[in-house]
């Protein structure tokens, strides 16, 4: 059985309203779970100790972006991948 899940929402929001949902999603960090939902559904993320950042800004043509990403494995999954040490044949 698949516990893969996905949540995606897009909308036009003040800066006050997307403030508010930085805000959750840094008390969710810090509490070490964050659940990211709407009216149709809900998705459950526990966070790990060790996470990657990518922080990305641009403006062209003068369209402004901020892009932010977080990505880490989830602490609770079964490891899939071989744990040995990497090798290197010359």
């Amino acid at each position: 059985m698949s516990t893969d899940k996905r949540f995606s929402h897009e909308s036009l929001q003040d800066a006050k309203t997307i403030k508010t949902l930085l805000s959750a999603l840094s008390k969710g960090f810090a509490k070490g779970e964050m659940s990211l939902g709407d009216d149709d559904e809900t998705l459950v993320l526990q966070t790990a100790d060790l996470m990657t950042l990518r922080l990305k800004g641009e403006r062209v043509d003068g369209r402004c972006t901020v892009s932010l990403r977080v990505s880490w494995t989830d602490p609770d999954a079964p490891e899939t991948g071989k744990t040995g040490a990497p090798r290197i044949d010359s």
